[in-house]
């Protein structure tokens, strides 16, 4: 393959002590710095685009996906699992099944492979200052400079967990959420972040003790981690720990996005919360069916908060009425795994049986062929 340099580096991790704290005062641990007690491959491959892009019109039709049987068309997938539209204008969809990208010249799929050769999952993927695109996915990351991929990957994938989450910082550091706790990554180094340990969800079909769902930096230079013992939130000294003895209600924690007027919108196996910094307040107390929940929450351009209940509802917020986005008679069944607006500022529901648009009411299905 064209294209191919190898890179070395050595990985090293501060690991913290476990933290002890409440909602307003915290016990701070120790932090100690050891060698990494993973196996790390060393190398970092660099493919160039040409020699593992595919174009959709190349490709056969969906048949079967993870869980749908029937045919299903020409979707961009059968499960998009993130959608992004880069500084350039091109649209970038991660799904079941890789990478792909929508751009002048039409829908390309990437063949990115993990360290056993197989297919990926993409679940996140961001664009950094610089213009590189960096893509999480089950068992890796990878990074697109405009030109190549980069593949960074953790040998021993069972201690460092299979990736969730992911976000870039504004100091330019990825935080990685895993299904084993979290970890930074500088550009050469993994760290790992020690996240106190909750409990299993037997509602989820994925679910660990150390699980974090989701990671968010706020407009304070805060970050906040979504888990199975509550949310935590980390200034840079203290980690401290919000969950169900402060109100929220539930442990489980899906999301937490920080909104327009200074307050979080926290999502958890028991509703959708605003929380102040003081106090909370349940949105959803009689909306849930019983252990469903509420899923991804999104705050559009006009204020408006868009979230997912019970799996498959979708709802919108205006700061006064919550309201179910009716579906008409035979359109799909979503299942959204992200809620997205465009810089057309068009909302996306990707998930389950491909992406849709919400365009006059209707949600419009979005194939390799658009419409765009």
């Amino acid at each position: 393959m064209k294209g191919i340099k190898l890179f070395f580096f050595n990985f090293k991790t501060i690991t913290i002590s476990m933290f002890c704290f409440s909602l307003f005062s915290s016990c701070a641990g120790q932090v100690e710095k050891n060698e990494l007690p993973l196996k790390i491959r060393p190398e970092q491959f660099k493919i160039h685009e040409d020699s593992i892009s595919m174009k959709a019109e190349t490709l056969p039709e969906y048949k079967i996906s993870p869980h749908d049987k029937e045919s299903q068309g020409y979707q961009i997938s059968g499960v998009v699992r993130t959608v992004l539209q880069d500084s350039k204008g091109n649209f970038w969809f991660g799904t079941q099944d890789g990478l792909c990208r929508k751009d002048k010249s039409g829908v390309v799929y990437f063949s990115i492979k993990d360290l056993k050769g197989n297919g990926i999952t993409v679940h996140v993927i961001l664009e950094d200052k610089a213009g590189n695109i960096w893509i999480g996915y089950n068992n890796g990351i990878a990074k697109y400079d405009g030109e190549f991929f980069t593949n960074y990957y953790v040998k021993d994938i069972e201690a460092i967990g299979a990736l969730w989450s992911m976000i870039m910082d504004t100091k330019g550091t990825l935080w990685i959420g895993t299904t084993q706790g979290v970890f930074t990554f500088d550009g050469q180094v993994f760290t790992s972040f020690e996240i106190p340990e909750g409990i299993v969800n037997p509602n989820m079909g994925v679910s660990t003790s150390k699980m974090i769902h989701s990671i968010i930096e706020d407009s304070k230079g805060n970050m906040w981690f979504a888990t199975n013992g509550g949310a935590y939130v980390y200034d840079g000294k203290a980690l401290i720990n919000i969950s169900a003895k402060d109100k929220l209600l539930s442990n489980f924690v899906n999301q937490i996005i920080e909104i327009s007027n200074g307050n979080y919108l926290v999502s958890t196996a028991n509703g959708l919360f605003r929380y102040d910094g003081n106090s909370f307040y349940n949105l959803t107390e009689k909306l849930l069916i019983e252990n469903e929940g509420v899923g991804y929450i999104f705050e559009d351009i006009s204020g408006t908060i868009w979230f997912t209940a019970n799996k498959r509802d979708i709802y919108s917020y205006n700061g006064e009425k919550i309201q179910k986005i009716q579906i008409k008679e035979g359109e799909f069944s979503p299942l959204p795994f992200q809620i997205y607006q465009d810089q057309q500022n068009r909302l996306w529901f990707v998930g389950f049986k491909g992406a849709y648009r919400l365009e006059n009411n209707a949600f419009v299905n979005v194939t390799r062929f658009g419409p765009w």
